[in-house]
């Protein structure tokens, strides 16, 4: 059975570099990356750095994030940032990379908020390429 809350029982996570070629894209990955979404990803780690680790599982396997790790092998960088997800079984990882990349998918936005900030963005005299956002075109 498993723990309900496993936070408290496990040790704290430690992002760890790796190198990209000693990752394995799981099998089992059911989520698809088009060309396009993998150049939206590469545009965002250029401009803001790897700021997500790939949860891999102890034998490097990754759980989620095979877009990043796609990005990473298109901009030939030597390694990136992990976090290992140990102590779940073959069937949690399995779940755990279907939550990952389904959750997001279930949030909104507000609205105004959203409108509010791409607004003061635009305005702001800063080097930002609001398209990064996929909210706004570059044009």
């Amino acid at each position: 059975m498993l723990d309900p809350n496993p936070a408290t029982t496990k040790p704290p996570l430690s992002v760890v570099y790796r190198p990209v070629e000693s990752l394995a894209p799981s099998r089992r990955n059911a989520r698809t990356h088009p060309k396009r979404q993998v150049e939206q990803i590469v545009a965002s780690i250029q401009a803001f750095g790897f700021t997500n680790p790939i949860p891999i599982d102890p034998d490097g396997t990754v759980i989620a994030g095979h877009g990043r790790l796609l990005a990473a092998k298109e901009m030939a960088l030597a390694e990136v940032p992990t976090i290992t997800i140990e102590g779940l079984s073959e069937a949690q990882n399995r779940a755990l990379r279907l939550a990952d990349n389904k959750i997001a998918l279930s949030a909104g936005w507000d609205v105004e908020l959203l409108k509010l900030e791409l607004g003061e963005l635009a305005v702001l005299d800063v080097e930002i390429d609001l398209s990064l956002s996929r909210f706004a075109s570059s044009r």
